[in-house]
Order: structure tokens, then sequence, then C-alpha cells
């Protein structure tokens, strides 16, 4: 196992050095004339590199890049065209200080690792000001009157120029991907790059959202990096374009990055067995309501093993807090954001066992399971058609005939009229609905005359303590109505929802 490890290890280092090799002679076949006025102009190797439309490596190649500022007669100053970004000068909002810092992938893979973050592989974002892209258009301007007639520059515009965007890109990835022991590819792990600068502005801002439309091209197995043809930014470019570059570039841009993680997302359903749970955390000034919430039992499980930043939850629908939500369980989903550990199948089934075990047993949860966001759609599918079974235990006002029976369970698909209820009209819309009641039958108790169950199932959205009592008048047909006394619900559970997602 360690010889394969070895032989593979000097196979990668032999691949690197030929392309080494490959991209110095890519370097020296630069047209020299061309490349030493750039230079002469204040423009920094790396963007010397990106005119001249060269992928890859060469960007962090320190050979080729010493090759190219030998041909400078000037020393280090500031990029006119970049404003330091590939030279990694940058001014540092955390620091409050001007750097120059050669070691910048070191400065984020050291970030990286300290915040503690699993991952298999890493993105990168970056977002530059506009006046980069405006610089870059007038240069294009100014090439074109200079070398508009030199056959290099003709080729040129076939294959285009990387953006600075693309480039630091490519300078960034290659020292990353040996520092943090993974490949750049599009994952959940992120690391983002911010460059601002003072000279940008709203208009600047409006012109640079134009160009993100870009043509795509992959960098190793799936970065994304963009290149402008320089026939294309050409078109409406006046030939003096170029004024900028008289002028000494003298203030870097502003930098500052971070890593995050996509969203997480666990999907499952939850059955509650207290009355004086709520599905949310919910306070009315400042004074809890309930002893607990869903929420907190089951996304504060969540964050804290995936050590995220913070958690959403999301529910198919709600129960009100003296509810109980039984049988198969209502259907959720946790969004955990940022968080620093991975999950496995192993890890979420740990999750679930903890939540269910718990020593005061008000909720419990089934199916818990890692999906993608996908899982959204698995929950919006059958929501608006979706439908609830209950059971209510109602109180009526004449003791139970033989023929209720038949006159409660005869009812299919029977259409009920509600207005907003009473009880929810100081935050609700006052507004008028027809839902169904698809059948409901009555359970009889037991030495009991005027006390029975009614078992129903409804459409969704449907408001079940009112169907039964009525809620003055403001329901009709209700139970009240039907059996022609007064009718009150006592305590009701929800028994069933009819969805197909998280039942396994």
């Amino acid at each position: 196992m360690e010889e394969q490890k070895q032989e593979e290890s000097l196979k990668h280092l032999g691949e690197e050095e030929e392309e080494e090799e490959s991209v110095s002679e890519s370097v020296r076949d630069l047209p020299s004339d061309a490349v030493k006025e750039l230079l002469s102009e204040g423009v920094c190797a790396r963007c010397v590199l990106r005119l001249f439309g060269l992928q890859g490596r060469v960007y962090a190649s320190p050979p080729s890049l010493s090759f190219l500022s030998s041909l400078s007669a000037t020393t280090h100053q500031l990029c006119t065209l970049c404003f330091g970004i590939l030279q990694f000068t940058y001014y540092s909002d955390d620091t409050q200080t001007l750097l120059q810092n050669q070691n910048l992938p070191l400065l984020i893979a050291d970030t990286v690792k300290r915040h503690a973050y699993q991952f298999h592989t890493f993105s990168l974002e970056v977002s530059i000001p506009p006046i980069i892209l405006n610089n870059d258009n007038s240069l294009r301007s100014y090439m074109k009157t200079k070398f508009g007639s030199q056959s290099w520059f003709q080729e040129n515009l076939l294959t285009g120029c990387i953006s600075t965007k693309d480039a630091l890109k490519f300078s960034l990835i290659y020292p990353l991907e040996n520092l943090l022991e993974c490949k750049s590819s599009m994952g959940n792990f992120r690391i983002r790059l911010t460059y601002t600068h003072t000279k940008a502005s709203k208009g600047d801002q409006n012109r640079s959202d134009s160009t993100e439309t870009c043509k795509r091209r992959k960098i190793g197995e799936s970065n994304l990096v963009g290149e402008i043809p320089i026939s294309k930014s050409l078109e409406n470019d006046s030939s003096d374009g170029c004024e900028f570059l008289l002028e000494k570039a003298n203030e870097p841009c502003h930098f500052t990055f971070f890593c995050y993680r996509t969203p997480f997302y666990f999907g499952g359903r939850y059955l509650k067995y207290s009355r004086n749970v709520s599905q949310t955390c919910w306070i009315i000034d400042d004074e809890r309501m309930g002893e607990a919430s869903v929420e907190e039992i089951i996304g504060g499980n969540i964050l804290q093993a995936c050590q995220g930043d913070g958690f959403k939850f999301h529910a198919a629908g709600r129960e009100d807090i003296d509810v109980r939500m039984l049988g198969p369980g209502r259907p959720f989903l946790v969004e955990v954001q940022n968080a620093r550990h991975i999950p496995s199948e192993l890890f979420v089934k740990d999750v679930e066992k903890k939540i269910n075990n718990m020593e005061n047993k008000l909720v419990r949860v089934k199916n818990l399971k890692l999906v993608g966001s996908e899982g959204w759609d698995l929950m919006r599918e059958g929501e608006a058609e979706k439908q609830k079974q209950y059971a209510a235990l109602v109180w009526i006002s004449r003791p139970l005939k033989d023929e209720d029976f038949q006159c409660i369970s005869s009812h299919k698909d029977l259409k009920v009229l509600q207005r907003t209820p009473i009880r929810v009209l100081h935050r609700r819309s006052p507004l008028e609905r027809e839902k169904i009641i698809h059948w409901m039958k009555i359970e009889a108790i037991a030495g009991s005359s005027q006390y029975f169950l009614l078992h129903l199932c409804t459409q969704a959205g449907t408001y079940i303590k009112e169907f039964v009592h009525g809620d003055l008048g403001r329901t009709y047909p209700s139970i009240g109505s039907i059996l022609g006394c007064r009718a009150e619900i006592l305590q009701l559970d929800v028994t069933d929802i009819k969805m197909e997602c998280f039942l396994t």
C-alpha cells in the first residue's frame, strides 16, 4: 500500500515537471515586443499571461513569473490593470494595513484549517470590482491600436483573453490543492474571496453584471472559468481607450475572505405526544408558551451534532400547541447552515436515536435522513393536495342516538364554507374558504352517552375545531348543525398526513 502511494506520488511529480516545461515554453514563445510594452506600462506578469489567453498552472509557476518580471525595466509597482489582485497585493480590512503577500495560498489554507471544517473538495468563489473589467476593455483597445496588424494578435482574437477573476483562480487553485490535500471541484464547501475598490461605481457594477454570462470552460475536474474573446470586447471600443495606462495605480483593492459550507438538509417525520409543545418557539410578551417546541428539540440536536452556525425548521403544515401529531408523523426539513461536520449515514442514525431517547419523550423522529435541496420538491409535491386525518374527542348537548352514526358517516366529500376563525382573526385576513370533508365516522365511548370520538379525513387547511362547534355560524355546515345540537371539541389529534415523502 505504501509502495503504491510512493509510485503515484512520483508519477504525479513527473507529470507536474512535464507540465512545468511545457508552461515555460509557452511563456518564452510570447511576442517579446508586446510583453515588454505591457510591462513598461505597469501591467503585472500574471496580467500579461491572461491577456495572451494562457490558462492553467502557468499562473502558479514561479519560474515563468520570474522570467516575465525580468523583462521589465521597472521595479515592483502596483499593476495598472488588476490593481494588485494578481500580485497578491491588497489592503486588509481585518488588519487595516497594506500587504504584499506571496504566501496568500498559505494564508487561506491556514484559515480554512483553523475553522476545522470537514471536506473532501473545495471550490473558489471570487468577486472583483467592476473597474477591473473597464481597465481590461481599455487595454484591449490599446492593444488593437498598437499591435492589430501583427499575426499573433489576429490569432489571439480567436482564443480570447482570460479574466482577472479566472486568472486569480488559476493562481490559487493549484497551491491550495497541495496545501489542503484535496481537489478543487464544485461541492458544498466554498472559499469566497472578495475584492473591492474605492473607484468602483454603481454604473460600473451594472456594466460588470452584464459580463457574467461569458463563455465557460473547465479547470481540472469541474472548476468553471470564463474567457472573453477580444474580438467581442473590441466591437464597441474606441481606439484611444487606454488613458488609464498613463496614470500609475496607487491604491490596491480591499480584500477579505472567508470559508463556508452550503446548507445541509435533513428530512424526516416527527410525532408530537404532548399537548403543551408548540411546533416552533412561541413567545408572547417575553413569556414562553408551552414547555418546549418541536423546532428546538429536533433542530437543536441536529445543529449541535453538525456544529453549524444556525438552522431553519420547515414542516408540511402545523398543528396547534394543544394538538398531538400521531400516526406516521408530519414531514419536516431541517436546514443546517455552515456545518463544520459532514454527516454520514451512521451520524444521522445516532442523531435520530438521541432525539428519540430523550427523557421527556415529548417528540419522536422517524426516517431521519440527509437529503439534497430536492427535499423541498418532495415536500411541495403533495402539500397543496394533501389530505389529513384526525381523531377528535367531542361533547354534544344531548345523548348520542343510533341514527347519528349513520347520519355522520353518510356524508362523503362534504363541502364546508369557513370564514376566518374568530380565534385567529387578529393575525389572518378575513376570508371565506371552501373546504372538503372527505369522510367521517363516530366511535362511541363506553359508559358515555354525550361523548364520542369523531374520526375524519379532510382537505388540507380545514379548521377542524371550527368544523365541530361552528364558530358562531362562521363555519357551515358543522357537526353541531348536522346533529342539530351544541357541539364542543375537547381534544384533537392528527392521525395521518397523506403525503409520500419521508415514509421510509
